[in-house]
């Protein structure tokens, strides 16, 4: 009784719920609450985004135990990831929908070329930032400088240039909409001291 009693305080009043239907065959409980269709409550519900500063983008991360070696130390890998992340959040925000252009049968980035600097280890619960600007764009290509930090600490560095390829494989142009937002990026990159 007293475990039942446990276990009703912290999942809540309806933790005895009887299991119904396909769920109940796995072991899960089947959650009272009405489906509210998704939507998000609040904007602290929100995925984690960046920001622009300038020409810059700064994108937040954390070192979770799964982005870890037995030591605590972050994964050489782990830095890729977070710079993909960081990569993918800027363009969204720049207003390149790489989705759609998928979607729609244009070509989506892929990464032609990276050249990555270890300097100091990440660890295990440290709060990091990834930061990155637009080094050089080209017809079909965009060459994108980040680096991650703790605090003042640079960590890494790399130069990341990534292609439009069409869904054949083969570089493609890129659109002009996503050109001209590239270039006004370029022209911006010299107010940010280096």
């Amino acid at each position: 009784m007293a475990a039942e009693s446990a276990t009703q305080a912290l999942m809540g009043s309806d933790a005895g719920a009887t299991p119904a239907g396909p769920a109940a065959d796995k072991g899960f409980r089947r959650d009272s609450r009405p489906f509210n269709g998704g939507r998000v409550e609040s904007d602290v519900d929100q995925p984690v985004t960046g920001r622009f500063e300038r020409a810059e983008h700064r994108y937040p991360v954390r070192v979770h135990f799964e982005d870890t070696d037995l030591s605590g130390v972050a994964y050489h890998a782990t830095y890729l990831r977070w710079m993909e992340r960081a990569r993918s959040d800027m363009l969204r925000l720049a207003g390149i929908d790489q989705r759609a252009a998928w979607e729609a049968g244009a070509g989506a980035y892929a990464v032609a070329d990276l050249h990555i600097r270890y300097r100091a280890p990440a660890r295990l619960d440290d709060p990091l930032l990834v930061v990155s600007r637009l080094a050089a764009v080209g017809p079909a290509r965009v060459v994108i400088h980040q680096r991650v930090s703790r605090g003042a600490v640079l960590l890494a560095d790399a130069e990341v240039t990534a292609a439009l390829v069409a869904p054949s494989g083969r570089p493609r142009r890129q659109p002009a909409a996503w050109l001209a937002v590239f270039r006004a990026l370029l022209e911006e990159r010299s107010c940010i001291p280096s």
